[in-house]
């Protein structure tokens, strides 16, 4: 038990993956203080999977995931992962699925909170004409549409 963080290069990127009491807590392009930076096996069962994903040999994650938000994120977030890889859904459509139909924005204020990029997959998540927003890199948001072939 403990908080660790470790940094890989994956896709081009440098993805920091937090481990909080066995359970994963952050991927980000961002890295995280106050953690011991240090490899453990829950992490690097992370990076295989990531590994995974960008090689196309993966569509779905095994990882024990924490969420840690307000409530409304949390419905947010646990939907998301309902998204099946390669599909996408608007801000709006999200919105009502949550029990939420007027709340488009508050849901994309959510997305930009999501600390598990990629596992918790905002990306999957566009505007009604567009892509919209992306927190962590909108260019990684083309590539990851573009890898789950939505974009071509």
């Amino acid at each position: 038990m403990g908080s660790f963080s470790f940094k890989y290069n994956i896709y081009s990127y440098d993805f920091y993956i937090t481990e909080v009491d066995n359970y994963i807590t952050s991927i980000s392009l961002n890295k995280i203080d106050n953690y011991k930076y240090q490899e453990t096996p829950l992490i690097k069962e992370a990076q295989k999977e990531l590994t995974e994903y960008f090689a196309g040999k993966r569509t779905t994650f095994n990882l024990p995931l924490k969420l840690t938000g307000t409530e409304f994120q949390n419905k947010v977030w646990t939907k998301l992962q309902e998204i099946p890889y390669g599909e996408v859904i608007s801000y709006s459509a999200l919105a009502s699925l949550i029990n939420h139909p007027k709340s488009a924005r508050a849901v994309g204020n959510a997305l930009n909170k999501n600390k598990l990029l990629i596992v918790v997959p905002c990306h999957r998540v566009v505007a009604k004409h567009g892509l919209g927003g992306f927190g962590a890199n909108l260019s990684l948001k083309i590539q990851l549409l573009e890898l789950e072939n939505y974009l071509k």
